[in-house]
């Protein structure tokens, strides 16, 4: 149908024009030779050229001048640089006062934008009926300065008699402070005596100019004291800012005896200082050494009847906190109350950071108290204080608490004591309390900040709740606050935890779709990751990417690649790692030593275990290391001694759940692999109560389940022991049966792959349930490979049978949890000879290792 369609042509013909051989340029397109005269007759009689005006890129705030000043500033805007100032203030000559036109130069003067401000400002210059008067003189001279355009400056000056203005002391003083910002001011000065020649009175503005430029460019003390003298001199009284700009002069040349002087010429002659008059004196003072003057002189001030104000001591307070002296800063407060002076929320905010940076949080308690007795009302900034520093010492309960606290004292949070707030309960774990912020948000109607959204997401992921974490990045996304660089290593790390390597290697992907570039948490987690998953090789290639990335490993670095060897039981590899740690003048961690202690008893290597278990005891370098080697060896067994075990345990869990996690799991490695069974359950129960491992342990009335997919060989069977106790016990005491009994091993994608039976956790789990239960025991489900599940049927039939026979111990427990004799180390030789004892029972039947094959024993120093 289109083919048939035609359309009349022109008999005109076509000229096309011939391009000179010697010149590339285009061919053009064909026209007439000649006109067409059907066309002419159309043709209809140009228009006036009309001002086309585009959207403003900075439109004015509406209400903040009158609809003309705002409808002029936006056209203004408006117009393209070769656009005609006259067209678009055509409309506005009987409607635009000068006044108006004042208030224009000074909004293009706060924006910077000079460009326009001088076009519009030449153009008044041409014209009667809007002609600048000396206001817009100096306004366009300041936005030059401001700019360096010094030459500018000063023939918009010069032209002023032309155009018949005056040159007054707002001319004179604008174009001394152009010369002076811009370090010019041996020109400042020149300007000055000018502005005498020409019997132009200087005002206080002008001579703190000239002052201010000169203590810039650098002018001597006395130079400085001379230009005072004059200005006394001409009957110009100085004021605050000439007094604080000497006083900076004596900050940054470390003037202490002018501070001083200048410091008292001011409050003789009735000028009180301000914030920052006392922020100089300060910084003069503690530059020398000296803050003691800075007393001396606010006592001074109150006897000459200038009593100091709250403000005044309190930044001799943040000095003294600055360089950490509790008892300097506890006699300013003193003093402060001494003379009468109230002190403020900032004052009690200032003493409250101080106490909680150095760990006395008994006393930053007390202090608030007194707070609220002395009826000094707690503000934002002192919640936001106490919630940051109760967080960073552990407290995380205590800091939700808080918040309840602030909201009773109707003390509105912002940002500041969100972020704090929601990092604080990612660190301890505390999802429920994340979960109850976000929600208040959400009813308030406030975005989560990226920080703020990363702490709610390690809330979750410290539960092992991943589908909240995940459900709650995508709402992240779709509420339009971007993912930093740490919410995308609070996920790997998440994941890698419970051996999710496939997760955490899909969040790298999405990292690198924001333009993100791993850094060294990122490498970390990855590594860890494929750790648990036991994808060593994995590992250690990830850790050679990292060392070729230019990425530097840290202390977290060389133990997560300390934990590969130790997983694998690679002992030399291991200890080569170690002494590298050391060689950095690192000393080792307790999870460190508590990993070496595992590989050395998986490989039957005791005497060296045992020498490196009395060098944990004797250490001086850390007192957790010595306090855990002697709760290894049995010192802290009695209950009168277990005091010291739980203060270790309650300075672990201040270091939040990612710490706490690793550091349960390599201490029951060590434990288990070296016999001391009743030990490792008795940790795991401390664990389980301060709240890591919340998945570990689950139970209803369809389902009893144990979920070890995000520990260790040694702590999986631990766990195991005491929930297979606990199964019998609660069989024995004759209560119902679950539906199903289940073992999880993994999450995430895992699920769905057989491979998981390599993993290190599964393969602990079966050769823990070969060893000690019947065979068939736990079969894998056929809807998920990271399941072992036990129907109630077959375990009321494994149970009874367990109960008939001579498995159970007199103590009524299927697994007998007890701890092996620790030899002393004097003895170490003659108990075992060959270094040897028995292999614990989670070693395979037939004497070998389930946890790595020869051919991967060979491949991981090649890689590494």
């Amino acid at each position: 149908m289109l083919k048939s369609l035609q359309f009349p042509l022109h008999s005109t013909q076509f000229s096309p024009l011939k391009p000179y051989p010697h010149l590339n340029f285009p061919q053009l397109p064909p026209r007439l030779n000649t006109p067409n005269p059907s066309i002419l007759p159309l043709r209809a009689k140009s228009k006036t050229k009309e001002l086309i005006l585009t959207n403003p890129i900075n439109p004015v705030q509406k209400g903040k001048y009158s609809y003309t000043v705002e409808t002029l500033i936006n056209n203004l805007s408006s117009i393209s640089p070769r656009g005609s100032v006259a067209r678009c203030l055509e409309p506005f000559k009987n409607r635009a006062s000068i006044n108006d036109f004042v208030l224009v130069f000074k909004e293009f003067a706060a924006r910077g934008d000079w460009h326009r401000a001088l076009r519009l400002f030449k153009y008044m210059q041409r014209q009667v009926w809007c002609r600048p008067n000396e206001m817009i003189y100096a306004i366009m001279i300041g936005v030059l300065g401001r700019e360096g355009l010094l030459e500018k400056c000063m023939d918009v000056f010069e032209s002023m008699p032309a155009h018949n203005v005056a040159r007054t002391v707002y001319s004179f003083t604008a174009l001394v402070n152009a010369f002076g910002r811009n370090g010019k001011h041996e020109t400042a000065i020149e300007l000055l005596g000018r502005m005498k020649k020409e019997r132009v009175i200087p005002s206080v503005l002008t001579y703190n100019s000239v002052i201010n430029a000169c203590v810039r460019g650098g002018l001597d003390w006395e130079g400085l004291l001379g230009l005072f003298a004059e200005m006394r001199h001409d009957g110009v009284q100085p004021d605050i800012v000439t007094y604080n700009t000497l006083l900076s002069a004596c900050a940054s040349r470390l003037l202490g005896d002018e501070a001083e002087m200048v410091f008292r010429k001011m409050n003789e002659s009735g000028v009180l200082p301000d914030i920052t008059t006392h922020n100089l004196v300060v910084e003069t003072f503690g530059k020398l050494g000296r803050l003691e003057k800075v007393s001396e002189l606010l006592e001074e001030m109150a006897t000459t009847g200038n009593m100091p104000d709250a403000s005044s001591y309190n930044v001799l307070l943040e000095a003294h906190a600055k360089e950490g002296s509790i008892p300097k800063a506890i006699n300013v407060f003193g003093e402060m109350q001494g003379a009468g002076c109230t002190p403020n929320a900032a004052t009690y905010s200032i003493l409250l950071n101080l106490y909680g940076k150095q760990g006395r949080y008994d006393e930053a308690r007390e202090l608030f108290l007194d707070m609220k007795v002395s009826n000094t009302e707690p503000d934002v900034s002192t919640y936001n204080v106490l919630i940051q520093v109760f967080g960073e010492g552990g407290y995380f309960k205590e800091v939700v608490t808080l918040f309840h606290d602030m909201l009773d004292e109707k003390v509105e949070p912002n940002m500041q004591t969100y972020e704090a707030l929601t990092v604080s309960c990612g660190k301890g774990g505390l999802h429920g309390d994340a979960k109850k912020i976000l929600l208040h948000m959400n009813k308030k109607g406030i975005v989560p900040s990226p920080k703020a959204y990363t702490g709610i997401i390690e809330a979750y992921g410290q539960a092992a709740l991943y589908e909240e974490a995940v459900v709650t990045f995508n709402t992240m996304n779709e509420m339009g606050s971007n993912p930093s660089v740490e919410t995308f290593n609070c996920l790997i790390n998440t994941y890698a935890r419970g051996g999710m390597y496939k997760e955490s290697e899909a969040v790298v992907r999405r990292m690198s779709e924001f333009s993100f570039e791993r850094n060294r948490d990122s490498f970390n987690g990855v590594i860890e990751g494929f750790r648990q998953g036991g994808r060593y090789e994995e590992a250690i290639q990830t850790y050679v990417e990292m060392k070729n990335a230019r990425c530097g490993p840290d202390e977290r670095t060389l133990e997560a690649v300390l934990s590969v060897y130790c997983f694998a039981g690679l002992v030399e590899e291991s200890e080569e790692n170690f002494q590298e740690i050391k060689n950095l003048g690192i000393s080792p961690s307790i999870i460190c030593y508590s990993m070496m202690l595992a590989v050395y008893a998986k490989n039957e290597q005791l005497d060296n275990a045992y020498s490196l278990l009395e060098e944990m005891v004797h250490t001086k370098k850390s007192n957790v290391v010595q306090a855990i080697g002697q709760l290894i060896q049995g010192d802290f067994d009695d209950e009168s001694n277990w005091q010291i075990v739980d203060y270790v345990f309650d300075q672990i869990n201040a270091q939040g759940c990612g710490f706490g996690m690793r550091f349960y799991n390599s201490l029951l490695e060590a434990l288990w692999w070296l016999g001391q069974k009743a030990r490792a359950a008795r940790v795991l129960n401390e664990a389980f109560k301060r709240g890591l491992f919340p998945e570990l342990f689950r139970k209803n009335k369809l389902l009893w389940s144990l979920d070890v997919h995000r520990m260790w060989p040694g702590s999986t069977s631990t766990a195991i022991s005491i929930w297979l106790n606990d199964l019998y016990r609660e069989f024995k005491d004759r209560t119902d049966l679950p539906h199903v009994t289940s073992v999880v091993l993994s999450h995430g994608k895992m699920e769905r792959d057989s491979a998981v039976q390599e993993s290190p956790i599964a393969k602990a789990v079966l050769s823990f349930l070969k060893t000690n239960l019947p065979p068939s025991s736990f079969t894998f489900s056929g809807w998920n490979e990271g399941r072992l599940i036990c129907q109630r049927k077959q375990l009321r039939e494994l149970l009874t049978a367990l109960k008939e026979s001579s498995v159970v111990s007199d103590k009524g427990k299927i697994i007998t949890l007890s701890n092996s004799p620790l030899p002393l180390s004097a003895t170490v030789g003659s108990l075992y000879p060959n270094g040897r004892r028995d292999r614990p029972s989670a070693f395979d039947s037939d004497g070998t290792k389930t946890i790595l094959t020869g051919t991967e024993t060979e491949l991981l120093p090649s890689v590494a």
